[in-house]
């Protein structure tokens, strides 16, 4: 295969001897197969952000930190400058993902070197060696579902745990390789305390999940397993083991309503107002 004009570079510095072929293109990239010496590898190309459709919304860049107060004044003008740096931030925060995630013990392909716009890592196979196939090609049954699932539940746990929520995750974005599932695509991850849409955003990850699998397992429709492990999250009790111990189930304490207290409430607030609009007509006719 001819070299991609993007992955020149690479080659010409020896960190890829041979493109072998073009994996899959996405949203946001297209994927390569590479020779490494022994080993192949694939190299992710991002796009230009003109040509992505996965935009860099305010919500998902929210929390992230720059290096100094230029930097930053640079992001919020959206000069050409700041959109360049936003750019690389958008590619590098994916590799620190992956290195931050891979030590928390979350499955992600192992990254080697993000340059130019290009990200080298581990090709994920399956049991025969190939590219492993995205979740939504593959059929399954009920138990296969249910295991799955699961597995995935450890796995958003151990992000959580991490600090770090996907924001973008689904069928679409986890790899079936020999020993389960691989979580790929983090150009977007968000950092769970320092953005106010984690929560949101959180529980639409798992919820995609849930959907996905509910294909195959239709009782899974009735969890709330998203709910369950915000809620752990919240109170500080959310551990890497969590999942063991999930039901799928939130209780809500509901208060009963005190009519009574909510009359004199209202009738209190109506006295003020009141009160505030004689005062207002005595100034008036003062004057």
């Amino acid at each position: 295969m001819k070299t991609p004009k993007r992955l020149q570079p690479l080659v010409d510095e020896g960190l890829i001897d041979e493109v072998l072929g073009q994996l899959m293109s996405g949203k946001e990239a297209t994927v390569y197969t590479v020779r490494c010496g022994a080993h192949i590898r694939c190299a992710k190309v991002y796009k230009e952000a003109n040509q992505r459709s996965f935009k860099q919304s305010a919500a998902y860049l929210e929390g992230r930190k720059t290096k100094n107060s230029r930097q930053a004044r640079a992001l919020e003008k959206g000069s050409r400058y700041g959109r360049q740096l936003q750019e690389e931030t958008w590619q590098n925060s994916e590799i620190d993902a992956l290195y931050r995630l891979a030590t928390a013990g979350v499955r992600v392909p192992k990254p080697y070197i993000c340059t130019d716009g290009v990200l080298l890592m581990d090709l994920v196979t399956d049991e025969n060696g190939r590219a492993a196939p995205r979740l939504n090609d593959v059929s399954l049954s009920e138990a296969e579902a249910l295991k799955l699932h699961q597995m995935l539940l450890d796995q958003v746990i151990l992000m959580l745990c991490a600090g770090m929520i996907h924001g973008d995750l689904s069928e679409y974005n986890i790899l079936v390789d020999s020993a389960g599932l691989v979580i790929i695509d983090l150009p977007q991850a968000i950092d769970a305390a320092g953005n106010n849409h984690a929560e949101k955003m959180f529980k639409r990850d798992v919820e995609n999940l849930t959907i996905f699998f509910s294909y195959f397992a239709p009782e899974l429709t009735e969890t709330q397993y998203a709910a369950e492990i915000w809620k752990l999250y919240e109170s500080g009790d959310l551990k890497p083991d969590s999942a063991l111990g999930l039901t799928g189930k939130v209780i809500y304490i509901e208060k009963e309503i005190d009519l009574e207290d909510v009359i004199k409430n209202i009738e209190s607030a109506q006295q003020e107002e009141d009160f505030r609009r004689m005062l207002k007509a005595e100034r008036d006719a003062d004057e």
